[in-house]
């Protein structure tokens, strides 16, 4: 799953458990049972947690691409020098 997979994954579970819950609770409402509140948000739980949990196809859209092992060899990474990171002392009068 990429990044914007994740993000995407994200936002679906939140959608579809407030739907859920708004659902859940008009249907207990209306046939003033509590059970069946609870029942139609578990149900809406397992079918979100169906939907986001896996790794679908839909979710790696934009895969990311790695560097071989080769060609990170060729381009070490930067070593940050010492004369940038020392901070100037404050002057004492």
């Amino acid at each position: 799953m990429d990044w914007q997979g994740q993000k995407l994954a994200e936002q679906l579970m939140q959608i579809m458990l407030l739907a859920f819950a708004v659902i859940a609770f008009a249907s207990g409402y209306v046939m003033a049972s509590f059970q069946m509140m609870i029942l139609v948000y578990a149900g809406g739980v397992v079918l979100t947690t169906l939907l986001t949990v896996p790794n679908w196809p839909f979710f790696n859209r934009h895969p990311l691409t790695w560097l071989d092992p080769s060609e990170v060899e060729k381009h070490p990474k930067p070593q940050p020098s010492a004369n940038v990171t020392q901070k100037k002392k404050p002057v004492k009068k």
